[in-house]
Order: structure tokens, then sequence, then C-alpha cells
């Protein structure tokens, strides 16, 4: 085997559709080779001794160029080359990623009084994301669906208010979806996703800065992949309009929410277990 060589992510994914090739000192290219969709690269024909130059390229990333040594016996190991997303940038392997809700979290931070902060969050949801193929993020979108009863700021009066007809209105608009439109890279390793959250019988454009924390192996033998994200709401702005003013000036509840999640996306279309 005159050269191997496996592509990569900074995360350790495959990158299969990448081309690499090899020039000699003058610059006459002597390999062209595309990686398998295990990222590896196999070129069967032996090289003559001697140093070149090891070039690697793929749509949606910088190319990266190394040299390579070739021995005696007209072969070379290139090693795990690794990749970078143009811009710095990166997102998990292409597919279907399903959010684990027992290991996410999804809330929202209100200021109460003007003075401090009330935090509650939705135990109850689903998600999903989707990663687009070869130019990653441009085709990648979001679902999510949330039961808007299961609301839990830890005081038993204070959620059965948040249900009322007053705020979320449980009874007459019992989920809250969100559906991306489209997602714009922000820089490194975050991202802006544009879509239309609906709650409380009104939908709006609202966007999430998000933030890929990376990839990891789960106890069950699978992957997940870490994000968190978060969003800024005007109340009124979903017909939700209640306050009691306090003072002048000073309303009990800011009108103003704060989301916030923390999320965990296991790959594949199922959870474990």
């Amino acid at each position: 085997m005159g050269l191997t060589a496996r592509i990569r992510t900074r995360d350790g994914w495959a990158v299969p559709h990448a081309v690499v090739t090899v020039t000699d000192m003058t610059g006459r290219q002597v390999v062209r080779a595309d990686a398998d969709t295990d990222g590896l690269v196999e070129e069967a024909a032996e090289l003559t001794p001697g140093p070149y130059t090891v070039i690697v390229t793929a749509v949606g990333y910088g190319p990266s160029a190394s040299t390579a040594l070739v021995g005696a016996g007209g072969r070379a190991d290139a090693g795990t080359i690794v990749l970078t997303r143009q811009g710095g940038t990166e997102l998990p392997a292409p597919g279907t990623w399903t959010v684990d809700p027992a290991h996410s979290t999804v809330g929202a931070v209100a200021q109460h009084l003007g003075i401090s902060s009330v935090r509650g969050r939705f135990t109850d949801f689903t998600a999903r994301v989707e990663i687009g193929g070869e130019d990653g993020w441009s085709k990648s979108r979001v679902e999510a669906v949330i039961q808007a009863a299961s609301i839990d700021t830890g005081n038993q009066m204070r959620d059965g208010h948040l249900k009322s007809p007053d705020f979320l209105d449980v009874v007459n608009y019992p989920q809250i979806t969100y559906l991306s439109s489209g997602i714009e890279v922000a820089g490194e390793d975050r991202w802006t996703v544009h879509g239309d959250l609906r709650m409380h019988g009104v939908s709006r454009p609202v966007d999430l800065d998000l933030r890929y924390l990376g990839t990891g192996s789960d106890p069950w033998g699978g992957t997940r992949a870490a994000f968190t994200a978060t969003a800024e709401l005007r109340r009124e702005d979903f017909a939700m309009n209640y306050n009691q003013v306090i003072q002048a000036g000073i309303s009990a509840i800011g009108t103003k929410l704060r989301v916030e999640m923390d999320i965990q996306a296991v790959q594949g279309d199922t959870l474990p277990g």
C-alpha cells in the first residue's frame, strides 16, 4: 500500500467526501484519491522514496497540507488528518439526533418585583435535530414540541396561575412548538437558528443562540451531542399581557423572558431503554 490516511473532523467523525492529493517536491501530482465512507484513503501504487506534500480538501472544510516521507518500501502512512469546517465551526455527524428529555432542560427566567428572578422549566417535551450532509448547517433543522402544562417553578400556586388563561392557557393551547426555518454561522462553534415559536395560540419568529459543545459516547452504547441555546421573548408578543403594578414603573412580573436550554441529543431516531 503506497499511501494510507484517515480523514476526520475535530470530533472524530469521518469525512467521506474528502479528496487527497499527493505532490512531489517539484509540485507534480503523483496521487489523487477519494476517501471512502469511513474517511479512509488507501492508495495501492508504491511511491518513489522521498518527501511528499499531502493536501486534503473537502466541501465545507478548510484545506489541510502536511508532509509525508516515503521510505525504501515505497509506503507512507499520513496518519489521521483533521479537517476544520470553514469559519472554524463544527457540527455533529449528519443525520437524525433525538433529544433526551431525561438529560436535557428547557427553562425560562423572568424578573420578579424588579429586583430578582424566578426560574421555571418544562418537564415534558420532545425534540429532534436533523444535521445536513456535505454542506452541513445549511440543510440542518430543529423541531420541538413542549407540553405547556408541564411548567414547574417549584411553587404549586404560581404554577397554577401560569397554566391559567392569564398566561399559557394550557386548556386551550396545550402545546408549545418550535420549527426552525434556517441556520447561520455566528462564530466559533456558535450558530443562530431562525424559526417560528407557537405559544398561547400565537406564532412569532424567534432566533436561538445555539452553541455546540461536542460529542461523546454514553453508557448504553450510543453517541450523544451536547448543545446550549438561549433566546429572549416578550410576553406581549404572545398575547400574555397580565401583570400587577406594585409601584410606579415597577411590575410584579417582567415583560421579558429569557429562555435557557441545555440539550443532550442521541444519534438516531430512538432513545435508549
